[in-house]
Order: C-alpha cells, then structure tokens, then sequence
C-alpha cells in the first residue's frame, strides 16, 4: 500500500506542476488561449508600377495643327456686285485648327513612331515629354497603308522605349496602354490581348492588328501598348465604338510590323512594296467544290491595263491557287504575300482558267502610291 500511495501521490504533484506551468506560460504548447484572429489574411499587392515607369518617359504627347484660311466668293469682290450691293464685309481672321494624339520615342536619335491620321496634312507637329519638355517635330515619312508616320524630336538625352515581340504575344496577356486621352495628360489604361490577327476591319490596307480590351480613346493614338514587363508590343491605332468612347476593342498595329515601316521610311523616305495590280475576291465554296480546290484559291475580278499581272497573261477569272510556291486562299493574304516582295522581282503565279492549270511568270513591279 505505501508503494501505491507513493504513486499517485507522484501522479498528482506532476499533474498540478503541469497545471502550473500551462497558466504561467500557455504559449508553451504552441496554442494561445485567446481567441484566434477573424481578420482575412492580405495578399501582395499586386502593381505594374514598375512597367509603366519603364515605358512611360518615352510616351509623348502629340500636338498637330494646320492653318485654315476661310473662303471667299469672288463674287462679292466683283465691282459690279458691290456696285449693287455695296463693299463686301471684311475677310474672317485665319485660325489654327489642331489633332491631338500620342507617340513613341522609338530610339535615342528622336525617331518617333505615331499614326499617320494624327499628323496627316498638318503644317505643325509638337509634342511633349513626360518629364514636362516641349518640341517642334520634323515628319521624316508617313505610310497610310498602315496608318504610321515617323517623327524626328530633336532633343538631346531623350528616352527610348524597350522593344518586345509581338509575335510571342498570347492571347490573355497582361497589357497596358499608355497615351493621352481627351488631353487630359498622360493616362494608363490596363487590360488583355482579347485577340491577335485581326483582319478586314477597314481601317488600313495591310491589317493584322492585335485587338485588346485595355481603354483606348481619341488622343491615345500613337501611343504605346505595352506587356506587363514595360515592353513595347504595339503602337494604338483605333476603337470600334458606336459612340466614338472606348467600348472595350482597342486595336494596336504590332510592333514587328511598326519597326519595319519605320526602318524603310527611315531609309527610303517611304514604304516599298511588291504590286501585281490585280483585284482578287474569294472564290465561292460550290466553284472550289466543281474545281476540286482543297486548297484553296483567290479568283482575279480584274486586271489593272499594262500592269505586272496584264503584261504576265493573268486575266479577270482566273483563279490563283499558288504564289512564289504558297498556297494562297485569301485576297488579303496574297496582298501582304506579295508586298513583301522586292519590285522587280520574278515570281511563279500558278492558276486554273476554266480546266487548265498553267504557270505564269510575273515582274513585281512598286506599289503606286494611289494604291491605298
């Protein structure tokens, strides 16, 4: 019996010192005894401050104008009329009227890229840096069949802007647009690729634009659609809107394309463009059938008179199914195959008129610039 005594009274004593010791140190286990904490749990925040001061020094605002002088009938200075009906009221003054838009500081020499709708036919061109300075532009060359024109800013120590590759752009990226709206100064819209490629928007010839739901309203043309790194991916062209306000489809030319116009126009003064001075339209699904054209085709409606097409024997039915080897099936596809050809060029046109397939050469002549 002594021994079991001795037993529970070690049991006990060991029991109260534990007691003690949870009630002078009760985090001792790990576990508070007060009430856990209720509030949510706050994650980063999530900012694309870092892109945005990337890109945005090279962002300038655009400010293009032109005089209008008013018009007066020559009438009322005839001495007969104002015989009749006494001198003719004074002339109304000149006054200036302006597009606002956005470019980008393309390289550190003040190589600017801008639409060309916002400085077209313009006697004056300004723009004005981020950092608050101001200058007058010089137009180097426009392309309108891309809506682009490059400017020259004459400013020392000027900021570019870092390249990126439309062509790895994915649908659901991250982009921002950066441009000066309404003029109310330099805005940054957020949003994602919502699609890349678009065509046949009637907007410029040579289409391929990338579509995004970021805001772009009037002033931000020409300005920059950047990724979520700060890089440039596209240059904002135009919104589909029924109310002329952004409706979430922006369109932005891809950088890719925007660096090649702007190369040539740099070294040429314009684009030059492969031309073989046809219309095409698509051929329709029962005479590709009748044909048997799994491939495809694009039928000629018309043959410009002594041009490169006429001249090669090309006429208005015949449906081209190849050129320089590709399989072409759409209008706009054999457009941009065929401007991307050096004038002068010798290519291999394969077509069916009626049941004959047959091979014609043709001379790749410039594109005019009425060709738009």
């Amino acid at each position: 019996m002594p021994t079991v005594r001795f037993i529970l009274q070690s049991v006990l004593i060991g029991l109260a010192a534990a007691v003690l010791i949870l009630l002078v140190w009760p985090d001792i286990t790990g576990r508070s005894t007060t009430a856990p904490d209720s509030r949510p749990v706050r994650s980063s925040r999530v900012s694309y401050n870092e892109a945005v001061s990337r890109a945005a020094p090279a962002v300038v605002n655009v400010y293009a104008s032109k005089i209008l002088q008013p018009q007066v009938n020559p009438l009322f200075q005839d001495p007969l009329f104002q015989r009749f009906f006494g001198p003719a009221a004074p002339a109304p003054n000149r006054w200036r009227e302006s597009n606002l838009g956005s470019g980008v500081i393309m390289n550190p020499a003040g190589y600017t890229l801008t639409n060309a709708h916002v400085i077209q036919n313009r006697d004056e061109i300004r723009v004005t840096l981020n950092d608050g300075r101001q200058a007058k532009a010089s137009v180097i060359g426009v392309d309108p069949d891309t809506d682009l024109a490059v400017l020259h800013v004459p400013l020392d120590n000027l900021p570019a802007i870092t390249l990126g590759d439309s062509d790895t752009l994915q649908v659901g990226d991250v982009v921002l647009a950066i441009g000066n709206p309404y003029d109310f100064g330099q805005t940054v819209t957020q949003g994602i690729v919502s699609a890349k490629g678009r065509k046949r928007m009637g907007i410029t010839t040579f289409e391929d634009f990338i579509q995004t739901d970021a805001d772009i309203n009037p002033g931000n043309s020409g300005g920059a659609l950047i990724t979520a790194n700060g890089d440039l991916i596209g240059i904002n062209t135009a919104i589909i809107s029924n109310t002329g306000g952004s409706q979430g489809i922006g369109l932005a030319t891809p950088v890719n394309l925007a660096l090649e116009v702007m190369r040539q126009i740099i070294e040429n003064g314009r684009v030059v463009r492969g031309w073989l001075g046809i219309e095409a339209q698509i051929v329709s699904p029962d005479i590709l059938s009748r044909a048997r054209l799994s491939g495809g085709g694009i039928q000629v409606a018309g043959v410009l008179n002594n041009g490169p097409a006429d001249q090669a024997g090309i006429m208005p039915g015949d449906i081209i199914t190849r050129i320089t080897g590709q399989p072409v099936s759409d209008p706009q596809q054999a457009i941009q195959m065929i401007s991307r050809l050096r004038p002068g060029t010798v290519i291999d046109v394969d077509l069916l008129r009626g049941w004959e397939e047959m091979t014609l050469q043709a001379r790749v002549a410039e594109r005019p610039l009425f060709q738009r």
